[in-house]
């Protein structure tokens, strides 16, 4: 599953902002089924930001953020974020050079195709 965090920072809040990020990814990448992760700006914007992550599972993300240190770093920056839908599944992937494989959907009734 892929976590996508959207902020917008202005100009002279980037330092803080990066330092609170790099605290939150790296307090997000020591849980159990965190996969990867990344700090983004915007090349056209660069007041727009995304921490994106990517899990395992729903359940594994949902536990990471009761983790005390993640509590600590990660949550606070994360209600920072635009409020909007962060968390999306993954329906379907493909390697450099490869097939796209489809992948069912874990949401009830729904074929996600």
């Amino acid at each position: 599953m892929l976590v996508v965090n959207r902020f917008t920072i202005a100009d002279p809040a980037v330092a803080g902002f990066t330092t609170r990020a790099h605290a939150a990814l790296a307090a997000l990448a020591g849980r159990p089924g965190y996969r990867c992760g990344r700090l983004t700006r915007a090349l056209d914007d660069p007041r727009h930001w995304c921490l994106i992550t990517e899990w395992e599972s729903v359940g594994a993300y949902r536990r990471a953020l009761g983790a005390f240190d993640v509590k600590m770093h990660a949550t606070p920056l994360l209600a920072e974020s635009l409020d909007e839908p962060s968390a999306y599944e993954t329906l379907a992937s493909a390697t450099p050079e490869g097939e796209v494989v489809a992948y069912a959907s874990d949401r009830a009734g729904d074929p996600g195709r």
